[in-house]
């Protein structure tokens, strides 16, 4: 497809690398020349220095004959007008970023008002994924598919636990729960087991089933830990605001530590119910003061990574039960060992994924392409959750005679709101959705992708 990308910051960079590693047409535009330069040199894209909200820049990058167009700038008036103008040009699908909590209400009135067909607020998807993580603290990511009836969670394996030296095929004899593990990071290595694997000390292991069946896992396990009611946040910024509503609402009690003194004030009016605290949050004292070694999380929002990174092993080391960071650059988390940062988040790479699926999507027929779309493992696993319909292969044939491609695993199947986590005398029905996982590298945009041939003399 032809896609045009407005905006090449930090989030337009990362979008504008996978839409490539997808095989897309892309014209990058942006107002400045060093951030084109970059993308020029490191990515096969055409750029286009000028205005995105500027008809004659959009005539120019061929915005009427686009398939997509996707404005990611800093402001979010520009990316509403420069979709305004994509679709008079035109241009049938786009995509922009708003991300102003002023807006967040406003969605749908945008979407149909304005002609948007996805609106994408990277803030609020981060203080979403954050909160999910306060709800269940034990686990490490948290990724929902099944429109929330399952889940994919990250949990690591402690020394001397259950799962310490446990080969899964034993799994659900030692727990008696119904669990997938679907992958394995160990040593910087990614798995997707099968039943011979052996899990160790040390293991990242992501596990798949209904929500209910996860958290028996965990206390099974031992790795059940106390619910949170009390949140330092450090950082005032836009995240800070969606994840203390959020947290508020929830009865969770919030702290948020803030360097400048009209930021605090402004904090002041719109979180009435949160205790603002002006100061440097870099400053281990003031974390002492504030009551750091008594909260049970700690949320690092700073606008600085390396910030960030140094109070989050500071809470780490003194044992904050729940540590989550926010880091922009993710070269940042691969030099850092588990132990050191556990709990990240990168807003760029949330919006990425889900425009990606939307990208996807858009390349098939209606209720045939990817429903849901999540990157695990640093992005070097996709789950893609897709729809079993007429035009799947192989449908209520058993899971052990169907010829699924190296690398790809079934995590779990939902039918009529009930999670099945297969085993080989499973099958896929007409009606289904099925979450696949794999470290396979390509664009898989139909669940017949998964399968190595088609079936001889046609569908089965």
């Amino acid at each position: 497809m032809k896609i045009v990308v407005i905006g090449d910051g930090k989030i337009g960079f990362t979008l504008t690398q996978a839409l490539v590693a997808e095989g897309h047409d892309l014209v990058v535009i942006d107002s400045q020349k060093e951030p084109l330069d970059r993308t020029e040199t490191a990515l096969d894209v055409q750029i286009l220095e000028g205005n995105g909200a500027s008809v004659q820049v959009q005539k120019a990058a061929g915005v009427p004959d686009a398939d997509l167009l996707i404005a990611v700038t800093n402001a979010d008036e520009t990316n509403i007008l420069c979709c305004m103008i994509a679709r008079q040009l035109g241009c049938p699908n786009t995509i922009a970023r708003v991300r102003s909590p002023e807006y967040s209400e406003d969605v749908y009135l945008l979407k149909e008002g304005m002609g948007l067909n996805m609106v994408v607020n990277p803030e609020r998807s981060s203080a979403k994924q954050i909160f999910g993580l306060m709800q269940y603290p034990s686990f490490l990511k948290r990724d929902s598919f099944a429109k929330g009836r399952a889940e994919i969670v990250e949990i690591s394996v402690k020394e001397g636990s259950k799962l310490d030296g446990l080969v899964l095929m034993d799994l659900y004899k030692a727990l008696k729960i119904r669990v997938l593990v679907c992958a394995v990071e160990r040593a910087g290595q990614v798995t997707i087991p099968d039943g011979q694997f052996t899990l160790k000390a040390g293991d990242h292991v992501y596990v798949t089933a209904a929500m209910h069946d996860l958290l028996n896992m965990v206390k099974a396990i031992g790795l059940e830990t106390p619910k949170v009611r009390s949140v330092m946040i450090v950082g005032g910024g836009r995240i800070s605001v969606y994840l203390a509503q959020m947290l508020i609402s929830g009865n969770i009690d919030v702290k948020i530590i803030e360097s400048n003194l009209e930021r605090c004030h402004q904090l002041s009016a719109q979180l009435p119910k949160a205790e603002i605290i002006h100061g440097d949050g870099t400053s281990f004292a003031l974390l002492r003061q504030e009551g750091i070694e008594e909260m049970d999380a700690i949320v690092c929002l700073t606008n600085l990574d390396e910030q960030n990174i140094i109070i989050s092993m500071y809470a780490s080391r003194i044992e904050v039960p729940k540590v989550l960071c926010k880091v922009n650059r993710t070269e940042y988390t691969s030099l850092l060992s588990d132990k050191v940062l556990e709990g990240v988040i990168t807003p760029r790479i949330l919006v990425s994924n889900g425009i990606l699926r939307y990208v996807r999507a858009m390349e098939n027929r209606p209720g045939e392409g990817v429903i849901t779309l999540h990157r695990l493992v640093g992005d070097r696993v996709e789950a893609l959750e897709f729809a079993v319909t007429n035009s799947t292969w192989y449908t209520d044939v058993p899971l052990k005679n169907i010829p699924i491609k190296d690398n790809f695993r079934i995590a779990f199947i939902s039918r009529r709101g009930v999670i099945i986590v297969p085993t080989g005398d499973d099958y896929l029905a007409v009606g289904d959705t099925a979450v696949i996982v794999t470290t396979q590298a390509g664009r898989f945009a139909v669940l017949n992708d998964i399968f190595r041939e088609a079936p001889r003399g046609g569908k089965l």
